[in-house]
């Protein structure tokens, strides 16, 4: 295991540091000086990625390593505009041997067995035997299970990690079931169904590996379309499964996105679905959360400030714990 991580950096500042990193980006960029170029990187580990900044003697670099592959660095740590970065004076492409790739790939920090023995005991107690088939009929697929249990959530934002899409989908799974009894009209065993199978079409949206990305499949047709058919198929393969109950459980999956502007190709129109689209964007929204945080610490701050402006949520964030804490 390496020793030093990009969630560490407020511990090393302005230390000198040797460690391992996946090459995230790399880019010739000119001086503001005008007397030549610099090398602006960005590397990266399952904790994070940092920039880092290469200002001489890069020839070697630029003819041995390319953007994927891992390095050896070594270099100061220090904080520039309020984040930190590494000023790097040697850098070599790693041998295979010196690389652990669990250090590189974030994983869930929970464990898998664990939640995949749990979400199969919410579907083993449902009392609608057609959607229990229905949702074991994914479950048992042994390549499709294997690759739900892997699978990240999402390429970048929330739970973007090997185990997160079964990560997501069990907490989500877990607040439906809180929620369900405030709503007598929404059928608990179709939420759950629809929590489950919402996502179901990520494992072939997204490939993991040292790095996340969308696979051609993904870009071209998406996650809600995928999973649209894969349905078609499982249910096709279940025999006399009932044409309406069919049409409930598709539309959660098309409309979970909750507006088309999102991708969804309808709104929820069902209570299940309604509830659906609402806590699935909860959940999503509040790991998001976690994240910004996590990233607040990372980078020494004390959490009692905002958060810098969060993309994928239009606004910066304030944890209120550490707001009220502040002395």
């Amino acid at each position: 295991m390496k020793d030093f991580f990009v969630a560490d950096a407020a511990r090393f500042d302005g230390e000198l540091v040797t460690s391992f990193f996946a090459l995230a980006s790399l880019q010739g960029r000119d001086k503001k000086t005008g007397a030549g170029q610099y090398l602006a990187l960005m590397l990266a580990d399952k904790t994070g990625t940092m920039e880092a900044r290469m200002w001489e003697e890069f020839a070697e670099v630029l003819g041995t390593c390319s953007e994927g592959c891992y390095v050896k660095v070594q270099g100061q740590v220090s904080k520039y505009n309020g984040k930190f970065q590494i000023t790097v004076s040697k850098m070599r492409l790693a041998a295979s041997s010196e690389i652990d790739t669990a250090d590189f790939v974030p994983t869930t920090c929970f464990n898998v067995d664990e939640m995949w023995t749990e979400l199969r005991g919410y579907v083993d107690s449902f009392q609608n035997a057609d959607l229990k088939r229905l949702v074991f009929a994914f479950l048992d697929d042994p390549a499709l299970a294997a690759a739900y249990r892997e699978a990240p959530a999402a390429k970048m934002l929330h739970h973007a990690w090997i185990g997160g899409l079964l990560e997501h989908v069990l907490t989500l799974v877990r607040v439906c079931r809180a929620a369900a009894p405030f709503y007598p009209e929404v059928d608990p065993d179709l939420l759950v169904t629809g929590a489950i199978l919402h996502d179901v079409g990520k494992v072939r949206e997204l490939g993991w590996g040292s790095t996340f990305s969308y696979t051609v499949e993904g870009q071209m047709i998406g996650h809600i379309s995928i999973a649209e058919g894969m349905l078609h198929e499982k249910v096709a393969s279940l025999p006399n499964f009932p044409p309406r109950l069919m049409t409930l459980v598709e539309h959660m999956i098309l409309s979970h996105h909750g507006r088309r502007e999102f991708g969804s190709p309808v709104l929820p129109m069902t209570p299940e679905a309604i509830l659906l689209s609402a806590l699935d964007d909860l959940e999503a929204k509040m790991q998001a959360v976690r994240n910004e945080f996590s990233r607040d610490a990372s980078a020494g701050k004390s959490g009692a400030e905002m958060t810098e402006w969060v993309r994928s949520m239009e606004r910066p964030l304030l944890n209120s714990k550490a707001y009220l804490e502040r002395d």
